[in-house]
């Protein structure tokens, strides 16, 4: 599993020790971690939520009337190194 796999299952294993209902998922340049965030939620319990999901790259709330509230939460992948990162090299030299 790449580092970002790991990093997001520890999101969503600490997400759901708060009670919540996460999944993972992986994609071509990050994991992604979902959680259902019920309505009665308490303010200590937000706090604690955001403590964790703060970890990642980057995160959000999708909240809709029909669908209820959706954290949302992304671990970025490296980006493998080949050596040949920024094409040919500059060089003074004929």
């Amino acid at each position: 599993m790449p580092a970002s796999g790991v990093s997001a299952a520890a999101l969503a294993a600490r997400l759901s020790a708060l009670g919540l209902l996460t999944r993972v998922e992986e994609h071509p340049r990050h994991t992604s971690v979902e959680a259902e965030v019920p309505d009665a939620l308490s303010a200590e319990s937000w706090r604690e939520v955001l403590d964790v999901v703060a970890e990642a790259d980057r995160f959000g709330l999708l909240a809709t009337s029909m669908n209820g509230r959706t954290l949302w939460a992304v671990v970025r992948k490296a980006v493998p190194m080949t050596g040949d990162v920024g094409g040919p090299a500059i060089s003074d030299r004929s």
